[in-house]
């Protein structure tokens, strides 16, 4: 019973397979090697982006970070929700690797932003040197609410954004989960809705360690490399960061995986439904559940050993939880939590 993150899952088998054939000899070091190319082209294919700059880090706080300060000065706004990812949970490296630009905060419904609320909130910068200036736009797509942004409505928020003389950088963290649950193509989701950067992401969908940040104009892809060394993010062996990304891509793996994360937590959500006092908190539309358990409840779940995360913001007599189902969930854990729950 185990809705603590989709970090926390296993490998998918396909990428252990795929370490193991990339061991085989020596290549070239910092991705001047077949492997690393092959993966760089199949992310291009699958996001029908053949002109568009690849390239590979470890972990999604330095994507997100380093992405962001290649489209950012340190005199800049970044525009994100606010309880987006980078605002929350990235330790101030935005703002570290943009140099000291300013995270600006937009609200919005289920994790969301609101259109107007951006506008209203890009008005507010810029135009006097006593002013943080206008810096990029960052959308969480799944947001950290478990919602998922419609294709159309983050080509929405992008043409806002544009008119401002506002680039759009993708925190796809849980990008494939967005497009499981839309049927969405990649395309639809990232260049074709006016994103000019997504950080994709697999680290959470089966990899061990594994991310790629897509410049559509590649016009900043040089300073991203620059800033990907400097920052110590550069991989020696790259290899091994690309042949994960090429196992999960290769057969749709990687959807395969999102797609039964999402149906994991759809029917946790629906389970959830009937046991007495749970409070659902947002729609379920990718992976997380939010939801107030009876205090009761959740211990007696906690007694079971089920593991998932307390959240702050719960009412006397709940307590607030995530729960993450990832590709690795079985249905048998989400049986054994809703029993548990039952049982207080």
């Amino acid at each position: 019973m185990w809705f603590t993150s989709d970090n926390a899952a296993p490998a998918a088998p396909e990428v252990l397979a795929a370490l193991a054939r990339a061991n085989a000899g020596p290549a070239m070091a910092y991705g001047g090697d077949a492997e690393t190319e092959r993966a760089r082209a199949m992310v291009r294919e699958v996001l029908e982006a053949p002109q568009a700059s690849v390239e590979f880090v470890g972990i999604g706080t330095a994507a997100n970070a380093l992405a962001l300060a290649a489209l950012t000065p340190p005199w800049g706004a970044v525009f994100c929700h606010d309880e987006a990812h980078v605002e929350m949970d990235e330790c101030g490296a935005p703002e570290f690797f943009t140099g000291g630009a300013k995270l600006v905060s937009v609200p919005g419904a289920d994790g969301r932003m609101d259109g107007a609320a951006l506008e209203a909130a890009m008005a507010r910068v810029g135009g006097s040197v006593h002013h943080v200036q206008p810096g990029a736009l960052s959308l969480t797509q799944a947001t950290e609410a478990g919602t998922v942004y419609p294709a159309a409505e983050i080509a929405a928020l992008a043409a806002r954004a544009k008119a401002a003389g506002v680039p759009v950088h993708l925190d796809g963290t849980r990008f494939a989960n967005a497009l499981a649950a839309t049927g969405a193509s990649p395309a639809e989701m990232s260049w074709k809705a006016g994103v000019d950067v997504l950080c994709l992401g697999f680290s959470k969908n089966g990899a061990i360690g594994a991310e790629a940040v897509v410049f559509f104009d590649d016009a900043k892809a040089w300073e991203f490399q620059l800033r990907r060394k400097r920052g110590g993010h550069l991989f020696s062996k790259m290899r091994f960061v690309a042949a994960q990304v090429s196992a999960l891509l290769e057969g749709g793996v990687w959807l395969r995986l999102a797609a039964h994360a999402n149906a994991m937590a759809a029917a946790l959500a629906e389970e959830l439904k009937g046991v007495e006092g749970v409070r659902i908190l947002h729609p379920v539309e990718a992976n997380i559940v939010f939801a107030d358990l009876p205090v009761a409840a959740h211990e007696a779940a906690k007694a079971k050993g089920a593991a998932y995360y307390d959240m702050p913001g719960a009412q006397e007599g709940f307590v607030r939880v995530r729960l993450v189902a990832s590709g690795a969930t079985e249905a048998a854990e989400v049986e054994g939590l809703i029993a548990a729950l039952k049982a207080g």
